[in-house]
């Protein structure tokens, strides 16, 4: 019901009719079905709550925006047949994705239609790295960037462990796995084994076999390269078989959504990485941050996410870009953008010009226990920050990206 009560609000306040000129349109690329439609409602609400506050100052070059959206399902080719009908309705900008294959789909068809894509929620290092082009831009972390800041912190307190990797066969999960292999000393596949797991359909049989897997690997640690749906039920999993007594969890692409739908109890003591959470803003003075969390919180009912924030985010920056160049076109904004540096809803961001990933500090995160969260007043407030990475410090060299790029040294 809440969820198609949002929906329905879109209509209410995004044609705005208080600015004379046609609205500029953008297309929100996201999954309101599939394994992700969780982490896309939070997308669907940050980008709302921007259009609004955006529209209410007056608009981009005094014309109202107005806020498209196409459900992704988190399929890479209807991700892209989206970008075409985007294009067919006049957007000017897309953004969204919550999976790699559909950001690195859409974000090439939309390079063939010549529009910007702005990626949200997809970490895999190919998005900016070889499948990377000038038309793509990310704001959230790649998995280099949480790969770091999770080895440096496990490396300082969990030294010499002994680990085993549950991994999504997918472009993220595999991409994950090695730059998490790479950051933790654990790439010996004989010493800290391994099992995949198919990224859609895989059933309650397959996770209970790796789940059996790992607890006679005899690990330390165990790492879910899992996301959305796949890692509810290995999470499931694992609770009923009382791995979480044993081991160390990390998943490490944490997120409000997922400890809100697996639940507390289980996810206690999990450890994973975001590049925001709403307790950021405080920790680093950001008033607009700050700002974001109340305005969030008092609209929903519920502390924003990484993915509403990135969402919020990008809308802000784009329409900021064109108001620095007063114009839609689409070279000129890339222009804009490349190496822009600027502070929103935490500290000093950039989008990097060579790669057009954004730089920006990396947080390594731990669920509290259920008993701290319960006195919270939202009975959200489900991470500790643990460990926390300056963003030139986590992010990949120029010439680490173009060893990965191989012949394509630059973007076209």
């Amino acid at each position: 019901m809440k969820q198609s009560t949002l929906f329905g609000l879109i209509m209410c306040f995004l044609p705005i009719t208080a600015l004379a000129s046609d609205p500029i349109k953008i297309g929100l690329n996201f999954p309101r079905t599939g394994n992700y439609k969780a982490e896309g409602l939070e997308l669907m609400q940050g980008s709302m709550l921007a259009i609004e506050q955006i529209n209410q100052a007056g608009g981009v070059l005094n014309r109202p925006l107005q806020l498209l959206t196409k459900n992704s399902a988190s399929r890479a080719e209807k991700a892209r047949r989206n970008v075409e009908d985007f294009f067919s309705s006049d957007t000017k900008m897309i953004f969204g994705g919550a999976s790699s294959e559909e950001a690195i789909a859409a974000g090439r068809r939309a390079k063939e239609l010549g529009l910007p894509y702005f990626a949200v929620l997809s970490y895999a290092n190919d998005v900016t790295g070889r499948e990377g082009h000038r038309y793509i831009f990310r704001e959230s972390n790649n998995d280099w960037m949480s790969a770091q800041v999770l080895g440096e912190y496990l490396s300082w307190h969990m030294p010499r462990q002994r680990y085993h990797y549950i991994v999504s066969d997918d472009t993220w999960g595999l991409s994950m796995e090695a730059a998490l292999r790479l950051a933790t000393g654990s790439q010996d596949r004989a010493k800290h084994s391994f099992t995949r797991l198919k990224s859609v359909n895989a059933s309650h049989a397959d996770y209970k076999k790796a789940l059996t897997k790992a607890a006679k690997s005899q690990a330390d640690i165990l790492v879910l390269v899992l996301q959305g749906r796949n890692v509810m039920h290995a999470m499931r999993v694992v609770y009923a078989m009382g791995l979480n007594d044993k081991v160390q969890i990390i998943i490490p692409n944490l997120s409000r959504t997922l400890v809100q739908n697996i639940g507390p109890q289980t996810m206690a003591g999990v450890i994973g990485t975001q590049a925001w959470t709403w307790r950021v803003p405080a920790m680093e003075n950001s008033e607009k941050g700050l700002a974001f969390v109340q305005d969030y919180t008092q609209r929903y009912a519920e502390y924003p996410g990484s993915a509403a924030a990135s969402a919020y985010s990008v809308i802000y920056q784009w329409a900021d870009a064109v108001q620095r160049t007063r114009s839609l076109d689409s070279e000129s904004l890339i222009k804009a953008l490349e190496d822009h540096r600027y502070q929103l809803l935490k500290g000093p961001q950039q989008w990097r010009g060579f790669d057009h990933q954004n730089i920006q500090d990396i947080y390594a995160i731990r669920v509290k226990p259920r008993t701290e969260i319960m006195q919270d007043p939202l009975k959200q407030d489900y991470f500790e920050i643990i460990h926390r990475m300056q963003g030139e410090h986590a992010v990949q060299s120029f010439d680490d990206w173009q060893q990965e790029r191989g012949e394509h040294l630059a973007l076209d």
